[in-house]
């Protein structure tokens, strides 16, 4: 049963409504950011991030009908995951995190980041994750150092990606020795949709059994926008045809590239089930799949 309309909004997240089918057990929000005041942005950082600390997302899970979800370090902190791995600390066991390092990263750091449940690097080509510049070579080097350490077992490279970078990237992308995750649905324009020659590079990394995308930040594309993002719905659902087992979702809580207060975050919810077609193929997305990726206890 649909638990009734809060009475007071979320932070970062407009409407009071709920989804309109109670979310299963363990459902897990694949994709969201903390930002904490107590922790400084890096330096090259031009813009002043918002607050959204972990007592403001915990609300945000309570509306939803969440339980789980993955902590991702934002290109505002650069290469320093402190505020992250503070969250971990507050969510606890239903929490994992995905890090920013740099392409010296010590097999020390990657120990210490997986002793606080960390279990992925994000590599980002779209916004400046750090004051150099993100390359190819970075990407090797950085899945190269995951696959030969110890305590990294399991650990994915998350890639943030234009589709024209994607198209690039591909020779590399098909021979990471880890496995990969391809964010915000690659940033596809859903005008193009499966015809999209991104689309047919996601398609063959999909295919080769390694590659995983987060169905999330549906309205960086949309002309549409909310509350259907009704121009992603072909997209979206050609993703969960070709490959459901290797899809999770998420929220991209605090929605830091969209104008504040134009995100509902029950709309994103209500945009899976239009993408997913049928209750169970969503329930694997926000539960059995991320349980695999992530390394949370299986439901």
């Amino acid at each position: 049963m649909t638990l009734p309309d809060l009475t007071t909004p979320v932070p970062h997240s407009v409407g009071l409504n709920r989804p309109t089918r109670s979310l299963p057990a363990l459902a897990c929000d694949s994709h969201m950011h903390i930002f904490d005041t107590r922790f400084a942005p890096s330096a090259h950082w031009p813009r002043t991030p918002p607050h959204a600390p972990v007592a403001a997302y915990r609300q945000l899970q309570q509306r939803l009908g969440t339980s789980r979800t993955v902590v991702v370090t934002p290109s505002t902190y650069g290469t320093d995951n402190a505020c992250t791995l503070d969250a971990l600390d507050q969510l606890g066991d239903n929490a994992r995190g995905v890090a920013v390092v740099d392409a010296a990263v010590s097999d020390a750091e990657l120990a210490r980041l997986a002793a606080r449940r960390v279990c992925g690097l994000r590599v980002n080509f779209v916004s400046p994750q750090s004051w150099g510049t993100t390359t190819p070579e970075m990407l090797q080097t950085l899945a190269q150092k995951l696959a030969r350490h110890p305590d990294c077992a399991g650990w994915h490279i998350q890639v943030f990606a234009e589709p024209a970078q994607i198209i690039a990237l591909q020779p590399v992308l098909q021979q990471l020795p880890v496995p990969l995750v391809i964010d915000h649905l690659g940033r596809m324009d859903p005008a193009e949709g499966a015809s999209a020659q991104a689309y047919g590079v996601l398609r063959r990394l999909l295919d080769g059994g390694r590659c995983w995308v987060k169905l999330s930040g549906a309205y960086m594309r949309s002309q549409v926008h909310g509350p259907s993002y009704a121009d992603t719905v072909p997209l979206g659902r050609a993703l969960v045809q070709a490959a459901p087992e290797r899809l999770v979702w998420g929220s991209d809580w605090p929605h830091t590239t969209e104008r504040p207060g134009s995100v509902n975050d029950t709309d994103l919810v209500h945009l899976l089930q239009a993408w997913s077609v049928s209750d169970a193929v969503m329930d694997r997305i926000l539960v059995d799949n991320p349980a695999k990726l992530y390394g949370f206890t299986p439901l």
